[in-house]
């Protein structure tokens, strides 16, 4: 399936995802989660409450998880959120056809106008890193073991087609300790409206002038052809199941499933010179030097845990939220009940005890309690027809 950097991949895609959502059934039975699958199968009673979620695929391990554990407690609340990308999740906020969205990428100054988004609330609910993820053929002891060491220029290159072989001496000048085939690398990229490929872009327009120059950063970008060895694919589940199925293939993912699905990725180096291997505590680094946040009724646009001053921090980290109305009355279906129902979830999410328990066996870093409080200021200032719906 050679194509121009937009044809989608489905052939190694549900392969992944049936990987991935076996590995959380292991994770849910081991936190003591029973009941995986009866969670999204049982009808509900006429008193169910459902949530409705949708956005970014990042998270998706932890809001499932999350989800799940919120409704074994709270029996009355069921909540349905589908991953569809960052890019579907805010348009389906703006039009307000879901109860709260998600995503990794900050709303745009146009996105919270009056006529798309206004009132609307970012609350950050768990931080993670995106790798390059590989695949390489099998040695003896196995596939090519994480650990490759890329620079932020190399990377640029692979994407851009200016590196083109696995062997290239940038790429082997800095791993003497690996014998680097000399094969083609294929490349596989999001083919929707993805906040990891709005991370992903933005850490490279941050070390590549070309790439800065040429390509940009956003939710979606015109990827080069790279003579016909680049492939698209939907959501961080199907990038992890193309690189996954296919030897030579390279990508990138959130770090969560490349440890679900027992990928080799790299070692990034970070703006001290340091090759960082992606780790909870790598991650949990970047948030060292973070500084000041806005309140979650203001512009998130600017903050960014890319490229952290922190020696010990993994340069591509980033924040990702949970998008939702300060006055739900605008939201389709939105009852008093709901809104309440709306606003304990969120509260559960972000907590801990809560949601933010999960984060750490899910490849996630649990908030800083400098960002919990900010959350539950903003949360406190939901309101339904005017009333405030959690004091």
């Amino acid at each position: 399936m050679k194509t121009n950097g937009d044809t989608v991949i489905r052939r190694s895609g549900g392969i992944s995802k049936t990987i991935f959502i076996l590995s959380l059934v292991i994770v849910a039975a081991i936190s003591g989660v029973s009941g995986y699958f009866i969670a999204g199968v049982l009808k509900p009673s006429q008193s169910t409450i459902i949530l409705n979620g949708a956005g970014a695929t990042f998270p998706y391990p932890f809001l499932s998880a999350a989800s799940i554990n919120y409704s074994r407690t709270n029996p009355s609340v069921q909540v349905n959120y589908q991953s569809i990308g960052s890019g579907r999740g805010v348009k389906a906020l703006i039009t307000k056809t879901v109860d709260f969205a998600a995503s990794d990428r900050p709303l745009t100054d146009d996105q919270r106008n009056s006529t798309n988004a206004p009132n609307s609330l970012h609350i950050p609910e768990t931080v993670g890193s995106v790798v390059f993820a590989y695949n390489l053929p099998k040695t003896p002891s196995g596939t090519l073991p994480k650990g490759l060491n890329l620079t932020g220029d190399i990377i640029a290159g692979i994407f851009l087609g200016s590196i083109t072989n696995w062997s290239n001496a940038t790429i082997q000048n800095i791993n003497p300790g690996f014998a680097l085939p000399n094969h083609v690398i294929s490349v596989v990229h999001r083919s929707d409206g993805s906040g990891t490929t709005f991370v992903w872009t933005s850490y490279l327009s941050s070390v590549s002038t070309v790439w800065n120059q040429t390509i940009g950063s956003n939710t979606a970008v015109s990827w080069p052809s790279l003579s016909g060895n680049s492939y698209g694919s939907s959501g961080n589940e199907g990038v992890a199941g193309a690189v996954r199925g296919n030897s030579h293939w390279a990508g990138y993912v959130e770090l969560a499933y490349a440890l679900q699905n027992s990928m080799s990725y790299s070692y990034i180096k970070n703006p001290y010179g340091k090759y960082i291997e992606p780790t909870l505590a790598s991650t949990k680094a970047a948030l060292n030097t973070i500084g000041s946040l806005p309140a979650g009724d203001r512009s998130w646009k600017s903050i960014t845990l890319l490229n952290s001053p922190d020696q010990a921090a993994y340069p591509i980290a980033s924040l990702t939220y949970l998008l939702v109305y300060k006055e739900l009355n605008v939201v389709q279906g939105m009852t008093q009940a709901k809104a309440k129902a709306l606003a304990d979830f969120l509260w559960f999410i972000v907590h801990s005890p809560g949601g933010q328990d999960l984060a750490p066996a899910l490849g996630y870093v649990p908030l800083p309690s400098s960002v919990t409080t900010i959350n539950e200021t903003t949360i406190k200032s939901i309101t339904f027809n005017g009333t405030i719906v959690r004091s």
